[in-house]
């Protein structure tokens, strides 16, 4: 009995946009379809591994065509799907990130790119649809006997019905659209339009790729053949010989190219790929690849890093977290290892001497070609920075090992420069005479910093800033601390002194005389503003803006309050640290207020002037109001005073 399924409805837009992409390579279906047939091979051939009552058989990928009935058949005999797994697999997309890949293609990515897009997250079965009206799959999981029938025109929906296999695999039948150069449509019944696909997408796939082929009989010339029917045979088109156990001289730079984006369904160049082979008391080879660009997913929570693992060429593990710390999980590629044993599991992995050796040879690898990426191709470094330099810092949290190696890798924007990015070896070299700390400010982004009055007092002095616009930014420096024998200090959090030493007895005498002349202004603000603040003082680091708000060196800034109210709301709200009101005694507001104070600490204005501080403070550094209504009052009483 057939059953009708809707796709799940991120699919079916996804669905919706493939079919109707104006793509120019559509030959990229046949390497994701292939790509597939070698997975189901993979898990195959483990699943044997663990399981006795399963026969593997010969593993192998077949390709069919019929020029007359306009359909390309392509055969696995892999692990196979049963009914639910048919459901999950191809009709809904569960893989994290989809919305926002969904987002980004609604919002002007260009069409040529959704299908090889969508390859990221699992789903390259549906590029099929580019080059199909109608696509069939039968399929049956490795131990059972039910077969099962999906079948489908794009169109939104799939019907899904038992049926027969002689054994476990998938089959998959496309009924081709007519061939339209124009169009980016080849005759994908051309045998020698498919050999050349294969041989330059799937050469490297372990398994044997079987083309159907004619057999031309031999005849004299001018003879017509005895034969008016062709014949025809299966040939082996790829070579199967892992790329990563092939020496670098025998493999071109489009083949590792081409080998990534097999593994990664990634459509983008790589940065760099990395061979590495270790021989004697720890023996492996890796192949390993630095992306060009970050996945959409890399920071969302479910998803999956890691490296293949192979134990003596068999495919153990798609996705080997224990590798390679989590916070290289871009990194893609192969680790192939003849000491582990084939049965290994999570668990044995992590506690295997051999893997911790195998990840710490690993990391270092990359640090280091990252590092000599960074001396040699800057320009390339800082775009590899600005894709991936946010899960970098994650390393400093729990890779104290590598801690100097990371540091080697940051860099920052800064006040220096608004184009260049700069190290921390940049910054110390730029350090004013007598200058002590590497001076830095977190924020969302280098716009809402600059406009910040807490770097007032340093553009005065001409002191650089590093400004810091991840999330992980301030975890990050907590760990750094210092570099070079230079504490690293935010400049919006606990006291900051900018007089130099020489100046620091003129500038004692001066401040002292400040106090006295604001102590009761001080003393006023700080009654009315005790709910909200710990303290007010005088500020050295305010030029121009009457007061500003800061935070203790140990409490956690504004911004990543902020991103503690989004993830966590009221409970994030509660464990808010107390501010500290710095205010500017030579801005003219303060100065006046204080001759007021001096007179009567309880004049009304000064109680307006309190709640104005404070909701301009909060507004600068970025913060929500506490009553935007009664501020609203308050700046409106103000301006019909003045006009």
């Amino acid at each position: 009995m057939s059953e009708t399924f809707s796709f799940q409805a991120e699919t079916a837009e996804l669905l919706q946009l493939v079919t109707n992409s104006i793509y120019s390579n559509k030959e990229i279906f046949l390497r994701e379809l292939i790509s597939n047939a070698s997975d189901a091979l993979d898990k195959m051939h483990y699943a044997t591994l663990t399981d006795d009552t399963l026969a593997e058989g010969t593993p192998l990928i077949t390709i069919d065509w019929d020029q007359k009935a306009r359909t390309l058949t392509i055969t696995d005999n892999g692990i196979g799907m049963n009914h639910d797994e048919v459901i999950a697999n191809i009709g809904t997309i569960a893989k994290s990130g989809t919305k926002e890949l969904l987002r980004q293609l609604k919002g002007g990515k260009a069409k040529a790119e959704i299908p090889e897009m969508i390859g990221q997250f699992g789903v390259g079965f549906y590029s099929a649809f580019m080059v199909s009206e109608l696509v069939d799959l039968y399929t049956r999981k490795a131990g059972d006997k039910e077969a099962w029938h999906w079948q489908s025109k794009g169109d939104g929906s799939y019907t899904l019905e038992e049926s027969t296999l002689p054994e476990h695999g998938t089959k998959i039948v496309l009924t081709l659209k007519p061939a339209d150069l124009d169009e980016g449509l080849a005759d994908y019944t051309d045998e020698w339009v498919l050999s050349d696909l294969i041989k330059k997408y799937s050469d490297f796939v372990r398994y044997p790729i079987k083309l159907k082929s004619t057999i031309y009989e031999e005849h004299k010339e001018g003879e017509e053949p005895k034969d008016k029917e062709p014949k025809y045979e299966f040939k082996t088109i790829n070579s199967m010989k892992a790329i990563w156990l092939r020496g670098s001289g025998e493999v071109s730079e489009d083949e590792y190219k081409e080998f990534y984006r097999h593994l990664t369904h990634d459509w983008r160049d790589p940065m760099r790929h990395i061979a590495q082979k270790a021989e004697g008391t720890m023996e492996y080879q890796a192949l390993l690849y630095l992306p060009g660009a970050a996945p959409f997913d890399l920071f969302y929570q479910g998803y999956e890093g890691g490296l293949s693992l192979y134990v003596r060429h068999v495919k153990i593990m798609d996705h080997c977290t224990d590798l390679l710390p989590t916070y290289l999980r871009f990194v893609r590629g192969v680790v192939d290892s003849p000491d582990l044993p084939l049965n290994v599991s999570r668990e044995i992995l992590q506690h295997n001497r051999q893997i911790t050796a195998i990840r710490k040879a690993l990391t270092k690898k990359i640090l280091d070609t990252l590092k000599d990426i960074k001396e040699k191709e800057y320009e390339a470094y800082v775009a590899f920075w600005q894709e991936f330099g946010r899960a970098l810092k994650e390393g400093f949290t729990s890779d104290s090992a590598n801690k100097d190696r990371l540091t080697a890798l940051l860099l920052f924007a800064s006040s220096a420069d608004k184009e260049k990015l700069s190290s921390l070896a940049d910054y110390v070299g730029r350090m004013k005479e007598g200058q002590k700390d590497i001076y830095y400010m977190t924020g969302e982004s280098r716009d809402v910093i600059e406009s910040s009055p807490h770097l007032e007092g340093f553009k005065a002095r001409g002191l650089e800033v590093l400004y810091l616009t991840d999330p992980v930014d301030e975890i990050m420096v907590q760990y750094l601390g210092e570099y070079e024998g230079k504490k690293l200090k935010s400049i919006n959090k606990g006291q900051v002194d900018l007089d130099d030493e020489e100046a620091s007895e003129e500038a004692k005498k001066e401040r002292e005389a400040e106090k006295d002349e604001c102590k009761e202004l001080l003393e006023r603000l700080q009654e009315l503003l005790k709910d909200e603040l710990k303290e007010v003082r005088l500020s050295s680091r305010l030029t121009s803006s009457p007061a500003c708000l800061v935070v203790d060196e140990h409490d956690y800034s504004p911004h990543i309050e902020r991103l503690l109210r989004q993830s966590q709301g009221k409970a994030a709200a509660a464990l808010s640290p107390k501010r500290v009101m710095e205010i500017n005694p030579h801005h003219p507001v303060i100065a006046n207020l204080a001759k007021i104070a001096k007179t009567c600490k309880e004049d009304a204005r000064i109680e307006e002037a309190a709640e104005l501080l404070w909701g301009m403070s909060l507004l600068a550094e970025g913060s929500p109001l506490d009553n935007p209504a009664k501020f609203t009052k308050l700046v409106d009483k103000l301006m019909a005073s003045q006009f």
